[in-house]
């Protein structure tokens, strides 16, 4: 919840201004951008935050005082000068190969089977974990083509989701034919508590996540099959492009280095 996020960082300032000032709290009015270098070296070194994690705290923060300055309880912007350190991390998802091996899996056990299922159609859908245990029959709809769609608000980014049904989601879809709520809730912990499970009993070497399912789309079934960036974001429902090519360019590249290789081979 957006309220969680905002009171992690109350918290965060809060202990920081007790570590650094030896204080209960500090002058609003005093905030300039040598606080905030101090407070990125206290989460770092002291919180043992990862950068992609500062990062989206200090995104927070600024937020908060931006609606300070709004309301003049601030005279100027500390952030004015203040860059935050840009974090290039993997885009990790399963390949064609992986992704294969995983969906002709037979599970004994039900649940294992159910969170194949699960992992499976996010990876054919691209929703998030939110978004799938909020799934509801009423979201699946007859599209303009004759074809079966999931139309959704994403609530994340608040964006409508219009995402076709691949025929291997549809035929997870009829598995499930609840009434109400697609599928069975089931909390993110254990959820990729399970997914841990089935790599060790798929033999896949990558960590199963809910994130990894999303990804898997994006790479794998979408931009390995030459579907258009623009097209991607906009299935993914990301607030941006920006948000997909940072992302997921070098998928792209990754791509066409392959295209080439095979060209090269073919001489």
């Amino acid at each position: 919840m957006t309220w969680n996020k905002f009171n992690y960082i109350k918290k965060d300032v809060k202990s920081f201004i007790k570590w650094q000032f030896k204080a209960n709290d500090y002058p609003l009015k005093k905030l300039e951008l040598q606080f905030l270098h101090d407070f990125e070296y206290y989460l770092k070194v002291e919180k043992k935050q990862k950068q992609i994690t500062i990062n989206k705290s200090l995104q927070r923060f600024r937020r908060v005082v931006r609606t300070a300055l709004a309301e003049n309880y601030l005279n100027k912007d500390p952030f004015l000068l203040y860059k935050t350190k840009t974090v290039r991390t993997e885009v990790v998802f399963l390949s064609p190969e992986e992704l294969a091996k995983l969906e002709q899996h037979k599970f004994t056990q039900p649940r294992l089977q159910f969170i194949k299922d699960l992992f499976v159609f996010s990876c054919y859908t691209g929703l998030p974990y939110r978004e799938l245990m909020n799934l509801k029959q009423s979201n699946i709809i007859n599209g303009f083509d004759g074809n079966q769609w999931i139309k959704m608000k994403r609530e994340k980014t608040s964006k409508e989701l219009s995402i076709p049904v691949l025929p291997i989601a549809l035929e997870i879809l009829e598995k499930y034919s609840n009434e109400g709520l697609v599928f069975p809730r089931i909390s993110n912990q254990r959820y990729n508590s399970y997914l841990k499970e089935i790599t060790v009993l798929v033999g896949i070497d990558k960590r199963l996540t809910t994130h990894m399912a999303r990804r898997t789309f994006a790479s794998t079934v979408l931009l390995y099959n030459d579907v258009p960036m623009e097209i991607v974001s906009e299935l993914l429902g990301h607030s941006n492009m920006k948000i997909t090519q940072d992302s997921y360019g070098k998928v792209v590249q990754k791509k066409i280095s392959l295209e080439m290789e095979r060209f090269k081979g073919s001489d």
